[in-house]
């Protein structure tokens, strides 16, 4: 059989993909790889549908090289449940698009089986191969498909110190008050209250029942009494104890003369 099937990506980088047994294993719909390292990337078991059947096959292919632009697949597998088995042998030639938007992949090959895939129409199981194809040359498309590059990241912005003025250096603005004016806002009036003469000797004369003169001479009492002079204070102490001595002094004098008369 032959099948061709269109992908957008150049042929050089289909080259690529088909020459790396990893990224071939990687477009193979639904193969699932051994878990063994060792093994070849293009092992393991592969479920195909034909028709009303699932079978699934355990096998391995190989990919090889034919010349410029020509790839060479076989594989072989056989049932995991039943006795039957397939062999193909596949070729894929690149044709670059006369545009250069793409690649065209022309399959052809051939295959046989026997065991339950017989059991299916030739129209089925020619059917399912061409999907199969189709699906792989998709997957084959995506592989060499360019990868988004990584922004490298941006370097982290340095700070450099800055020399900040010590405090000794910082110069000080003028103060506020060295360009105000010493004198008084006279913008502000203060009406003065004007007392008739008469009015004020009548409240001097009436004030607290004294009379004018010794409301004016009188000095201030209470609060206001300004603090008696250290002087006065001892003299007035001294004058405390001195009456005492002199009532005794004079007790004695009148005694002792009422001594005397009697003796007389």
């Amino acid at each position: 059989m032959e099948h061709e099937v269109f992908v957008p990506v150049p042929a050089d980088r289909l080259q690529q993909v088909l020459s790396d047994p990893e990224q071939v294993a990687g477009a193979v719909p639904g193969l699932q790889r051994d878990a063994d390292e060792s093994a070849s990337p293009l092992s393991g078991r592969l479920r195909v549908r034909v028709g009303g059947h699932t079978i699934t096959y355990r096998g391995a292919a190989r990919v090889a090289r034919r010349g410029e632009g020509s790839f060479a697949i076989e594989g072989e597998g056989v049932e995991v449940r039943g006795g039957g088995s397939v062999k193909l042998s596949l070729t894929v030639r690149l044709e670059s698009a006369d545009d250069g938007a793409g690649t065209q992949l022309v399959f052809a090959g051939t295959g046989a089986g026997e065991g339950r895939v017989t059991e299916s129409s030739p129209q089925a199981v020619e059917g399912a191969v061409r999907r199969l194809i189709e699906r792989f040359a998709e997957g084959l498309g995506r592989a060499a498909e360019p990868k988004p590059e990584l922004a490298a990241p941006e370097p982290e912005a340095v700070v450099e110190p800055v020399d900040a003025p010590s405090v000794f250096e910082t110069e000080v603005p003028p103060s506020s008050f060295d360009d105000t004016d010493d004198t008084v806002d006279t913008d502000v009036e203060i009406e003065d209250v004007v007392v008739p003469p008469a009015e004020a000797a009548h409240a001097r004369r009436t004030m607290i029942g004294r009379s004018a003169e010794e409301v004016d001479h009188a000095p201030p009492r209470g609060r206001y009494a300004p603090a008696p002079a250290a002087e006065s204070m001892s003299t007035r102490a001294t004058l405390r104890w001195a009456a005492p001595a002199a009532a005794v002094v004079l007790a004695s004098a009148i005694v002792a003369g009422r001594v005397l008369r009697r003796r007389r």
